[in-house]
């Protein structure tokens, strides 16, 4: 089972890393050829849509920046945070598909970005407290979800993909203990 979490969570970040994202020129670059991919050229100012880890790439050689709402930061961390812990604990708040993608990479570009810089360190461990207070209250709700019978669309669309397949796992592993921990037929000698 720990191998088929790895793999999804792989998986997820592949097609993170894969999928498209809208970007902003910072300045005018040519097209840029690698094997069996163009990308550009770019015109300072205007919006252009490339794949995720072309944009990263771009982003650190300063010809372009991601879009305001395209990335996660603190304050959207914050925003997600609280949402979660003002739900019941049978509600789960929407997460999108890749929230726990973008989230690793986020704490991921935090933590490289505090090296030498007290108050980024400061922001850095307050988005990482916020980041395993969301985890771990959305695996309470999980847990608890899936040891009941409640098993709703509006629940399973509340899900993040990783969250989903962590759902199903324990649903299933939970009914078949129910199932064998009431069996009536069992002797016992």
């Amino acid at each position: 089972m720990t191998k088929d979490f790895h793999d999804n969570i792989a998986k997820a970040d592949f097609e993170y890393e894969n999928r498209f994202t809208r970007v902003f020129a910072l300045k005018n670059s040519p097209e840029i050829k690698l094997v069996g991919l163009k990308i550009g050229p770019f015109l300072e100012g205007k919006e252009y849509e490339v794949r995720f880890w072309v944009a990263e790439e771009l982003e650190k050689k300063g010809i372009v920046r991601f879009r305001e709402d395209e990335s996660l930061d603190p304050i959207k961390l914050y925003k997600i945070h609280w949402k979660e812990r003002v739900q019941p604990a049978t509600q789960l708040s929407p997460l999108s598909e890749d929230f726990y993608p973008a989230l690793r990479r986020f704490i991921s570009r935090m933590k490289k970005d505090c090296a030498d810089n007290a108050e980024k360190m400061r922001s850095y461990e307050r988005s990482m407290s916020l980041a395993q207070d969301i985890v771990n209250c959305r695996l309470k709700k999980i847990v608890s979800l899936s040891s009941s019978s409640l098993q709703t669309d509006q629940i399973l669309r509340n899900l993040s993909r990783e969250e989903r397949i962590l759902y199903n796992n324990l649903f299933e592993m939970i009914g078949g203990w129910k199932s064998n921990i009431l069996k009536e037929e069992q002797t016992y000698e």
